[in-house]
């Protein structure tokens, strides 16, 4: 893999317009030497980075995601007009390093990676008087959440992965060709952008066009979910409760708004892949992935499909109001005013002001949100203190009383540590459903409780590699120091 083809270091698309709404769509390409002059082009470039989350066709935090990991997971499968063989090879774990999805997880991840380093290194070097020190320290520490988010996906993928800060501009083959770094280092830079990130504004000082930007809160937040994916439990355990402390965020009183799209951007919303349908954006592909294509006048893919065997659907309690909101299994076709019944299929992302082509939903994607910061913490405290004390039930039980089930302090006062463990698990299960959480959660379990959970759900072809994806076969190919995950050799 060429350190080239890596980080596509030619041009930056990025808007012309000062404004820094997300919902800006670029409108130019520059190379970067002539863009990043003063504070309105450094303002659009930054936003244009967003983009790169959730911009067109198969992005990111734009089904990318779902189709290139959750498909490895129990809970779902390639549904049945799931037409690339690459995808149904992912939910079949028949996937290997020639695997096109596995590619454009890599290409697209050091893509914006490279993006953000781009902004990182230019925007520190503008003239002082043509932009404020205010706003290039906050689209710096910006840049950097987005790099620590794509690193963060990026290790947890694939394990050791290159680390690159700096756009190369060297065609040196001691420059062009980088090395695995340690999952340790790879971490250790995750965390480090996100302190800090951690002094970026908080929400409430940010105005309505800036919306669903980077915050002090979404740096504390993921840096609570770093914490907890690297086991420093003591650091989950403050950064999560600092997040709590800080009340910029409450739960929302109705599960459903956490998806309406009149509550985006909402009390509970932390950081949020940014969707608007018929306004220039491609919208959320998820709607359209997901919805029926039984139904006339739906028009839905159903390439993402449930994973029955899993259990999941039968493991929500039928008073659970989650339930109705993550699933459908009925109904009323616009076009022939027929009620149609079938089983069930993911829901969360179905918008009816675009019905019959949800290609254009507006529902954001939330990437971390306030039910899941709670859960961050009550497992936390529940490993620091060897099993849960009253404000581990607490978190918990907040999440819980929302969906209008028992508190678990009722119910189950005296769990032990690994009672309370598989407790929160599963109530990241269903409170996440659709939300690119379940691989991780699984394979960050261990290899033993991947594998034991898929083939109890049928998966039977589940081995111990598949808690990593392998480096995909082409960049190996075309950088000579770059090394496959030891665990996907000869494979």
């Amino acid at each position: 893999m060429k350190k080239i083809n890596l980080l596509y270091l030619s041009i930056l698309a990025v808007a012309l317009s000062a404004c820094s709404k997300l919902e800006e769509e670029p409108e130019s390409v520059l190379v970067t030497e002539q863009f990043y002059q003063n504070e309105s082009q450094a303002v659009s470039a930054v936003t244009a980075n967003y983009r790169k989350l959730y911009e067109s066709g198969q992005s990111l935090y734009n089904s990318l995601i779902q189709i290139g990991v959750e498909m490895a997971t129990d809970d779902y499968e390639a549904g049945p007009r799931a037409r690339n063989a690459h995808v149904r090879a992912i939910s079949g774990l028949t996937h290997d390093s020639s695997n096109d999805r596995m590619e454009q997880l890599w290409k697209q991840s050091y893509d914006a990676i490279n993006a953000s380093n781009i902004a990182i290194d230019k925007i520190a070097l503008i003239d002082e008087t043509k932009i404020s020190s205010t706003i290039r320290k906050r689209l710096i520490n910006e840049s950097k959440f987005l790099r620590a988010l794509h690193y963060f996906n990026l290790v947890r993928w694939f394990g050791d992965v290159p680390i690159v800060l700096h756009e190369n501009t060297s065609l040196a083959p001691e420059d062009l060709y980088v090395s695995n770094a340690p999952e340790a280092a790879v971490y250790a830079q995750i965390i480090q952008d996100l302190k800090d990130a951690e002094s970026l504004p908080a929400p409430a000082e940010y105005s309505s066009k800036d919306l669903g930007r980077a915050t002090s809160g979404a740096a504390k937040s993921l840096l609570a979910k770093v914490y907890l994916t690297h086991k420093e439990w003591a650091n989950a355990v403050q950064k999560s409760k600092e997040v709590i402390d800080s009340k910029y965020y409450s739960l929302f009183a109705n599960f459903a708004d956490v998806f309406n799209v009149a509550t985006k951007n909402g009390k509970e919303h932390i950081f949020s892949a940014q969707f608007v349908g018929n306004a220039g954006y491609q919208g959320n592909s998820l709607a359209s992935r997901s919805a029926p294509a039984d139904v006339p006048g739906i028009n839905g893919d159903y390439a993402d499909a449930l994973h029955t065997a899993g259990g999941l659907y039968n493991s929500f309690a039928d008073n659970d109001t989650r339930k109705a909101i993550t699933f459908v299994t009925q109904m009323v076709s616009p076009t022939n005013g027929q009620l149609y019944t079938f089983s069930p299929q993911f829901n969360k992302y179905y918008d009816p002001a675009v019905v019959g082509n949800q290609s254009q939903s507006s529902k954001n994607l939330p990437i971390i949100r306030y039910a899941e910061v709670l859960l961050i913490y009550a497992e936390a405290l529940n490993e620091v203190n060897n099993g849960p004390n009253a404000a581990a039930y607490t978190a918990i039980d907040e999440v819980r009383q929302r969906a209008g089930i028992a508190k678990l302090a009722d119910i189950a006062p005296t769990l032990t540590v690994d009672q309370f463990r598989d407790a929160v698990f599963q109530e990241r299960r269903k409170e996440l459903v659709f939300e690119y959480q379940r691989w991780f959660d699984l394979a960050r379990r261990g290899a033993d409780y991947y594998v034991a959970t898929l083939k109890a759900a049928g998966k039977t072809l589940a081995a111990k590699r598949h808690i990593h994806f392998p480096i995909p076969q082409r960049e190996l190919n075309l950088n000579p120091k770059l090394k496959q995950n030891p665990d996907w050799v000869n494979y």
